[in-house]
């Protein structure tokens, strides 16, 4: 860990309670294997209730981690404040703009998400989506690899992305997929109105219900004999011609 990693490490019971009913935006929580007692139980019932990401791990992980005192208990408080999806999209159709939204299917590696993040914020991405679970560490490393990108650019963290996918749909967005078994070459397509592309994870791309209830299924073509791009550079290559088509930029 680096040492702003470390300073941003709470270890214990107590304190990782005082930390979330402070408010502290917690990214996750790693908790002993066999952890008893009243006070665990309690703590393990906040956690769950306030939908924080959490992992059972062995002792000796929480050993490895700190020499404190931890009673089976370490959080991570996170390096950026996550933000309401719905909030961020009734405010920017409040400011008479249509959104225009990312949403990242399980991308796990943190310099691939720091990249994203930064093309995203250039290209004028309004927000990016992730998953609770199944998603790279926004830690200081991404943060870096983002150019300072995700402390600017909105981040909103939901437990679902089926159920958001619903959700942006009846708030009027079209699911845009872009996945190398798209049928619609992606420099004919239209990103005009609300729209939320979608990126894949670096191994097996988009989940089959996104596809499913996406409008569109993008295709970037290619030439060469490897069949796919790293994420994001194909996140580089559609975003910023989305943002041309909507007039973000100009050629």
């Amino acid at each position: 860990m680096t040492e702003k990693e470390k300073d941003r490490m709470i270890c214990g019971i107590r304190p990782v309670e005082e930390a979330i009913a402070g408010g502290k935006e917690i990214d996750r929580v790693l908790l002993r294997k066999s952890g008893q007692g009243e006070g665990f139980r309690e703590l393990f019932s906040l956690i769950r209730k306030k939908g924080i990401p959490f992992q059972y791990v062995p002792d000796a992980k929480l050993h490895q981690l700190t020499r404190q005192q931890h009673q089976g208990v370490v959080a991570f408080i996170s390096a950026i404040e996550y933000q309401n999806l719905q909030e961020v999209i009734m405010g920017i159709f409040s400011g008479g703009k249509d959104p225009f939204l990312l949403m990242l299917d399980r991308v796990t590696d943190v310099r691939n998400f720091g990249a994203i993040a930064r093309t995203a914020e250039c290209a004028g991405v309004d927000a990016i989506i992730i998953p609770e679970k199944g998603a790279a560490r926004i830690n200081a490393e991404a943060v870096k690899a983002s150019a300072g990108a995700l402390m600017r650019i909105p981040v909103c963290r939901v437990p679902n992305l089926i159920h958001c996918g619903t959700e942006l749909i009846q708030s009027g967005l079209s699911l845009l997929s872009v996945t190398e078994k798209g049928n619609e070459d992606f420099y004919q397509a239209s990103y005009e109105g609300p729209v939320c592309l979608i990126l894949g994870s670096e191994e097996d791309g988009i989940s089959a219900p996104l596809l499913k209830m996406s409008s569109r299924r993008l295709q970037i073509p290619q030439f060469g004999t490897i069949g796919s791009l790293n994420v994001s550079v194909a996140g580089g290559i559609i975003l910023f011609e989305a943002a041309r088509k909507r007039n973000l930029i100009r050629p």
